[in-house]
């Protein structure tokens, strides 16, 4: 082989999708020492993103003040890639949940960090922002974040304020016309691999309020003001977000960055392969190794594994995926564009006993690969 791609997502838990190029590098170089090994590590849009396209493409990694899930100052930061004209900011590092600690309440939890991210972006130059979607600690329809860039939330007796989870219900009036102009000049993609609606049983606080610290009464409430603030979108913006696949993610922000920030929500790992030039990336590629921790139903519609075998399959270039574990219903990869799927665990263990050794069983799977190549090429 001469050259090849490796660009998996990572194993949760376990193995970082930066760890994951590198122990799949070092073994093909083992077996095939002139071979290009091009690395581009994945993440969902959550924790880690910035670090993954910087890993990528290079760049630079800003640090900035920014304000906390509790509206406190904390220091936080985005990236600078494509020569400072594109930056990349993952909400987890203002909003995250990591963040709150043992104070998870998704009810006065804020974006406004975000905003305050996406401003500093802007003030440096950029001409487009992706913005990652994932870990978030907040449920406030991304109010938070449209509050920093100038948007106006009024209650009924007419006072401005920034809403949080437990106070969507009191916003009366939304006005736009101070949001900041400099934003009709920069393009946002946000990245966003899931398709919950903003409300409604399958939507954003039923699904992800529990594990931001919302109990059932918490629920019902944040899922109220969600469809509350829904029904003032559509009556002073004129958007109907109810049925848009994507705006539950992260506590409702993909319904915010499409209503406050004019942007359109994408599959992360078809952001991913635009931004890195993937397709040029192919030339002259022998083999693609991707991957995630967990091949199943949920992989089928258009994750790491899908997203690459689907852009890779007209270039005729196998594509194999290494996964912790694949479940039973998976054979329409091969149809999407996989070529081979290889689990790393070499035990019937669950993965509490298998975890600390998932470095050394992907470099035993990548090792006994390059053996069987090596003895098909003779």
């Amino acid at each position: 082989m001469n050259k090849v791609i490796v660009i998996p997502d990572s194993f949760k838990g376990t193995l970082s999708s930066e760890t994951i190029c590198e122990v799949i590098e070092k073994k093909v170089v083992e077996y095939y020492p002139d071979c290009e090994v091009v690395k581009i590590p994945v993440a969902d849009g959550g924790e880690g993103s910035v670090d993954c396209f910087l890993s990528a493409l290079g760049g630079q990694k800003k640090v900035v003040k920014a304000t906390d899930p509790f509206f406190e100052e904390m220091d936080s930061f985005y990236g600078l890639i494509d020569n400072g004209r594109t930056a990349v900011i993952e909400m987890a590092s203002c909003a995250g949940l990591p963040l709150v600690k043992d104070h998870k309440d998704p009810s006065k939890t804020t974006t406004y960090g975000v905003g305050e991210l996406v401003n500093e972006a802007i003030y440096s130059g950029v001409e487009k922002i992706i913005l990652g979607l994932g870990g978030s600690a907040t449920n406030d329809g991304g109010c938070g974040a449209a509050a920093a860039v100038g948007v106006k939330f009024y209650d009924k007796e007419g006072s401005a304020f920034v809403p949080v989870g437990g106070t969507l219900k009191e916003i009366a009036h939304i006005d736009i016309s101070e949001r900041d102009r400099r934003l009709e000049e920069v393009e946002i993609v946000t990245m966003c691999d899931i398709d919950n609606p903003m409300y409604g049983e399958t939507g954003a606080a039923y699904i992800f309020g529990p594990q931001k610290g919302a109990d059932a009464q918490m629920v019902l409430s944040l899922d109220a003001g969600l469809k509350h603030l829904s029904a003032i979108i559509k009556r002073d913006l004129g958007l109907d977000l109810s049925r848009v696949p994507g705006a539950g993610a992260a506590g409702a922000m993909g319904a915010g960055m499409i209503a406050f920030f004019s942007s359109n929500l994408q599959m992360g790992i078809e952001t991913v392969l635009d931004t890195v030039g993937f397709e040029e990336k192919l030339a002259g590629c022998d083999m693609v190794f991707t991957g995630e921790g967990k091949l199943d139903t949920q992989s089928l519609r258009g994750k790491v594994v899908v997203g690459v075998a689907r852009r890779t399959r007209p270039h005729n270039i196998p594509v194999t995926v290494i996964v912790g574990g694949a479940d039973k219903e998976i054979d329409e990869v091969y149809d999407l564009g996989v070529s081979s799927v290889f689990t790393i665990n070499r035990m019937p263990q669950e993965l509490s006993v298998s975890a600390p050794d998932s470095k050394d069983n992907l470099a035993f799977a990548v090792d006994n690969l390059m053996r069987y190549t090596k003895l098909i090429q003779r």
